[in-house]
C-alpha cells in the first residue's frame, strides 16, 4: 500500500467509512504487534496472538487494497 498516492488513502478515510474501519483496526493491530515484538520472550499464547494477529492485518491490508483498486477504477473510468 505504501505505493499508493496519500491522496486516494487520505481521501477514503474521509469518504467510505469501511475504509476508515480497516485503517483503523489496521493500525490497532499494528501498535499489539509491536507491544508483541519489543518482548524479549513470548509466551505460547503470546505467540499465537502474534500469528493471528499478523492473519488478521493482512486480511484487512488485502481488503484495503481491494477498495484502493475500486477506487481508482472509478476515478479513471467515472
Amino acid at each position: 500500500m505504501n505505493a499508493e498516492p496519500l491522496g486516494a488513502k487520505a481521501e477514503l478515510m474521509q469518504t467510505d467509512e469501511e475504509f476508515n474501519t480497516l485503517a483503523v483496526q489496521h493500525h490497532e493491530l499494528e501498535d499489539r504487534l509491536h507491544e508483541l515484538t519489543a518482548k524479549h520472550y513470548l509466551s505460547e499464547p503470546e505467540q499465537l496472538e502474534e500469528v493471528t494477529l499478523k492473519k488478521k492485518k493482512l486480511q484487512l491490508k488485502d481488503r484495503m487494497e481491494d477498495i484502493l483498486r475500486r477506487h481508482r477504477q472509478e476515478h479513471l473510468h467515472g
